[in-house]
């Protein structure tokens, strides 16, 4: 879910734009905005103690982040980073929250966009906790597929690289790239110019 452009641009919202690498917010920060994306892509990850990376999700145009940290009104618990050029639209959230008063349907759609998200976080969780590699980069790929509307096989680019998708699995880099020549040699997917078909 996402709040019209024009609507958050009456509020007063601001646009920034972000270089690949830039960190939008970071982990232990306090959280003080609403953001959207206008264009480009953003990753929300973490880093354990030896640097290894976690993704915890990948978001593209009109997806919104880090509001569900505006309600606990604890700190980041992740990294918000982008991946490509970017222009990301802000708003604080005392404006945003004085504006949620006045339109008690914008409340619900934003309550709804965060049940929303979990539900999807509970589903992939429960799915790749316990699988092995190669069903847990199935499910990683179908609930991204699932989005789309053309569901013929091999008609979806996956929008991913591979340290992309170890890192969203908790797989290791090699792990994933033998796995997914398997899933290739099983017919499971297709690799044209480098990009996964599935």
């Amino acid at each position: 879910m996402s709040i019209k452009e024009e609507l958050l641009h009456s509020m007063g919202a601001t646009e920034e734009d972000y270089n690949p690498g830039d960190y939008i917010f970071r982990e232990n920060g306090s959280p003080q905005f609403y953001y959207q994306i206008i264009s480009g892509e953003v990753k929300l990850n973490n880093y354990n103690s030896d640097g290894k990376e976690f993704i915890q999700n990948i978001l593209t145009c009109e997806d919104a982040f880090g509001e569900a940290m505006l309600f606990t009104e604890k700190a980041y618990p992740m990294n918000a980073i982008a991946l490509s050029q970017c222009i990301i639209i802000k708003i604080c959230k005392t404006t945003l929250f004085a504006n949620l008063t006045l339109h008690p349907d914008l409340y619900m759609e934003v309550c709804k966009s965060l049940s929303e998200r979990l539900y999807r976080k509970f589903v992939l969780m429960q799915k790749i906790s316990c699988h092995n590699a190669s069903e847990r980069l199935r499910e990683v790929i179908e609930l991204m597929k699932k989005e789309q509307e053309n569901q013929t096989p091999y008609s979806f680019e996956v929008p991913l690289t591979r340290q992309q998708l170890a890192s969203l699995t908790g797989l290791c880099l090699e792990t994933t790239i033998r796995t997914i020549k398997r899933m290739e040699r099983d017919k499971m997917l297709r690799i044209h110019n480098r990009k996964i078909l599935y």
